[in-house]
């Protein structure tokens, strides 16, 4: 036991008759630590940053969602790959809910028919270019967790009558009724 101590007390003497005699090298040293060590600390952050923005911007789909369709979510350069996919069908639920209807003890709860497009909504001289128009039944309430500011999401009798009803998000609200409400 002595012998280690007179080890380390020899080491600890060695390495500051060193650290004395070369400063620069020493003073660099230290610096390269400590700007490695800030680094991995910043990087750490900001990976945990952008999974946590992530997790938030799918959190508005609901947990344990899957999602089917022709076309990828991300724009790809590969389009010819998906063009000849047959296109996905909103009939193609009906089938499905039954399929979990009669296998209660499946993990699938729901199947939640949608149709997306890209259009210009026009209100009188008021216009927002390039919106996200989904079409979609009553159920997609079940699936969506979104805040309604005003209003509700519509039910399943409008769904059944084809009632002319919107949904519609605070961004196109603010632009197509900039000095009233939207509802109505």
């Amino acid at each position: 036991m002595r012998r280690v101590i007179l080890e380390f007390i020899e080491s600890v003497r060695i390495a500051v008759t060193q650290i004395r005699a070369n400063k620069m090298r020493s003073g660099l040293t230290a610096l390269g630590v400590v700007i490695g060590i800030v680094a991995v600390t910043l990087m750490v952050t900001a990976i945990k940053g952008i999974d946590k923005g992530i997790d938030d911007s799918f959190s508005g789909f609901g947990d344990d969602m899957l999602y089917v369709g022709k076309w990828p979510w991300a724009g790809t350069q590969e389009w010819w790959i998906y063009r000849n996919r047959r296109d996905i069908r909103t009939t193609y639920s009906e089938p499905i809910n039954d399929w979990i209807k009669s296998n209660p003890d499946s993990a699938l709860i729901r199947a939640v028919p949608a149709d997306n497009t890209r259009t210009d909504v026009v209100r009188g001289e008021l216009k927002v270019s390039g919106m996200s128009l989904t079409g979609t039944s009553h159920e997609m309430a079940l699936t969506s967790k979104s805040d309604m500011a005003e209003g509700r999401f519509f039910s399943e009798f409008e769904d059944q009558r084809g009632s002319k009803v919107a949904v519609i998000g605070y961004d196109v609200a603010d632009a197509l009724f900039p000095h009233e409400s939207p509802m109505g």
